[in-house]
């Protein structure tokens, strides 16, 4: 059941959805998703977080 069906609010404010409707939104997702620690501090480069790889990304 989709959170607007539902009739509550279950993300977080600014949250939006974003449907990969093609191969270069799906990489230019997972490179934004990959850089999250280091946007978060938690590794200066993003080969440095152990958990960075994506199937969808060159190595």
């Amino acid at each position: 059941m989709s959170a607007h069906r539902c009739g509550r609010r279950i993300w977080q404010a600014g949250f939006h959805d974003h449907a990969l409707r093609d191969e270069e939104s799906l990489i230019n997702c997972a490179r934004y998703i990959v850089a999250n620690p280091v946007r978060a501090g938690l590794v200066d480069r993003v080969g440095d977080y152990p958990h960075w790889d994506a199937i969808w990304l060159p190595q």
